[in-house]
């Protein structure tokens, strides 16, 4: 395993772990869910209702997945019914700023990219 200190990730190389979180990062629901999470600390139904058209199966995944990399913290009241939030975890919180400017990228450049689209399929 490679030191954190020794900065030898490369994304380039094969094989370096690095590869899978920029995977799961790029992952659109992980952009969502880590964006719908910005306000605040969430129930998972609060989460499945502003993430729209996740299935829960999706989103249950993608929580545990974030949950694993440290991300989103999973906080379980107990509470009868238990009461279980997420919040975005200090990593998570550095992740929002990156995030949000490849959200706004998309949103800046759809038009060009669905003229792009049309072009391509004439």
């Amino acid at each position: 395993m490679q030191d954190v200190a020794e900065n030898t990730w490369d994304p380039f190389a094969r094989g370096c772990p690095s590869r899978d979180v920029l995977t799961k990062i790029g992952d659109r629901w992980t952009v969502l869910v880590i964006n719908a999470l910005a306000q605040g600390p969430l129930r998972y139904s609060e989460l499945h209702h502003r993430v729209d058209g996740i299935s829960q199966k999706m989103l249950s995944q993608t929580l545990k997945g974030l949950t694993h990399d440290g991300l989103v913290a999973r906080q379980v009241y107990p509470e009868i019914p238990p009461r279980v939030e997420y919040e975005l975890t200090a990593a998570g919180l550095s992740l929002l700023e990156p995030l949000q400017m490849l959200v706004n990228w998309a949103i800046a450049h759809m038009d060009d990219i669905v003229a792009a689209r049309k072009r391509a399929e004439k």
